[in-house]
């Protein structure tokens, strides 16, 4: 199972810079291992505001207890909160096989709310033609993963991660999607993590 992990970490005040060091250090070796080991697939830097120290992470683990257990053996969690994110599996997800992403990777947030009174053939239909236009963008490498969210009310959500060549391409593809007019849509622009697994592995 995937899940999302936004990891937030405060040091305490007095810390001393040889102590901080020596955490990251460990927390980078431990991040390798994980990777290895499969339970870490990706890391990222979201938009920070200066000062803040937060990364999103992609873990695998077989349940949330297990996920805890890799969560707490990472050095820097002696700082830091972490906030989890069940991910389930979409139809649509094109899995682990897709084209390497473009310039810039986003994590994008769906809500899908389909109007009161759509006729159910339409919204079949809307939703055969959702699953064709995401295997064309995984091909292209615009989508590169899919995952259901927790349900909000009686609203579908959806967690994707795209990548663009910038913001403008980014909205652009969306702006495209079948399903787009009944989507509410947040978009978070990521950065590289030194300890992504592919950029650490290249």
């Amino acid at each position: 199972m995937d899940f999302l992990v936004t990891m937030t970490t405060h040091v305490p005040d007095g810390t001393p810079g040889q102590a901080v060091d020596d955490i990251k250090a460990r927390e980078a070796a431990h991040s390798a291992e994980l990777a290895a080991q499969g339970q870490l697939i990706r890391l990222w830097r979201p938009p920070l505001a200066p000062g803040e120290w937060r990364s999103l992470g992609l873990f695998a683990a077989a349940d949330a207890d297990h996920l805890e257990q890799v969560l707490a053996s990472m050095p820097l969690r002696i700082w830091r909160t972490d906030e989890v994110t069940p991910l389930g599996r979409h139809p649509n997800d094109p899995g682990t096989a897709g084209r390497a992403p473009l310039a810039v990777e986003y994590l994008v947030t769906m809500t899908i709310e389909v109007p009161d009174g759509t006729p159910e053939s339409t919204v079949a239909d809307t939703e055969a033609r959702e699953a064709d236009r995401a295997r064309v963008l995984a091909g292209q490498g615009h989508l590169m993963r899919l995952w259901t969210l927790p349900a909000s009310a009686a609203h579908a959500r959806t967690l994707g991660l795209w990548s663009a060549d910038d913001a403008a391409g980014m909205q652009s593809v969306l702006a495209a999607l079948p399903l787009y007019s009944w989507m509410t849509i947040k978009t978070t622009p990521l950065s590289p993590h030194p300890s992504d697994p592919p950029l650490a592995g290249s």
